[in-house]
């Protein structure tokens, strides 16, 4: 697993400009219409809800602006229909990429995604051509700092409410669960009131691929880069070891 580089990326992302919040915004705004569309805007009745939710308040997004959201997805007759859909493809020197998306345009989206894959070098391939170098896994990060408990009672609580692994790295503590198992580890946890700076269902790659070119470097972060930009986005995951 490869926590503590999960855990530098967060640290990293949080500390980049209100742009790259406004993104993270636009993210949970349609994941929280989606949820409220499949189950409702009770959170008590709504697992998926509730695991928006906690994603969204580790990354800071204001209890208002939450609920804003939701009283939106409940109230509109008129919401938008957003569709997700995945693409897999290859980025410099074979490295493997999944982009979740969801959006309320396929033909913009697709444009889109090719292009900043063609831009970096790289190319879409046909659904499941990299996936199964991937586990869908939910990963839960913690950072150490904002962590009461010592690493032991803190694995005996994951494993006790139905995680598959933990591990201690530098800064972290990174849990890992059966997707189906994440909302019922995830909120053990927050009963804990033990402060997560990551909760997600994740792609988590069985091998990491190094790139040692800079202009292949140059490639996978331009491919990044664009995909990040773009509202249709909602997840990048990829096997470059960075």
């Amino acid at each position: 697993m490869s926590g503590h580089s999960k855990f530098a990326n967060i640290k990293h992302k949080k500390e980049k400009n209100d742009a790259a919040k406004g993104k993270i915004f636009t993210i949970i705004g349609k994941e929280i219409a989606v949820a409220v569309k499949e189950g409702g805007p009770n959170p008590d009745n709504n697992s998926k809800l509730r695991d928006v939710i906690a994603k969204a308040k580790a990354n800071n997004v204001p209890n208002d602006t939450i609920e804003r959201g939701i009283k939106k997805a409940a109230g509109s007759t008129e919401a938008v229909n957003y569709v997700p859909i995945t693409y897999e493809g290859y980025g410099p020197n074979g490295t493997a990429i999944i982009v979740d998306t969801l959006t309320d345009n396929k033909n913009r989206t697709a444009s889109n995604v090719r292009n900043a894959f063609t831009k970096g070098g790289g190319n879409v391939g046909t659904t499941g051509c990299v996936s199964f170098m991937f586990d869908q896994k939910g990963q839960i990060i913690i950072d150490k700092e904002e962590c009461s408990l010592d690493a032991d009672d803190l694995m005996m609580t994951a494993l006790d409410a139905g995680a598959e692994d933990f591990s201690e790295e530098e800064d972290s503590y990174e849990i890992i669960t059966a997707p189906e198992d994440f909302s019922s580890v995830r909120e053990a946890l927050e009963t804990a009131n033990i402060a997560m700076a990551s909760a997600e269902v994740t792609m988590i790659p069985q091998n990491w691929v190094e790139l040692s070119s800079e202009e292949d470097i140059k490639k996978m972060n331009r491919i990044l880069d664009l995909l990040d930009e773009d509202d249709d986005v909602q997840a990048v995951y990829h096997n470059w070891d960075e």
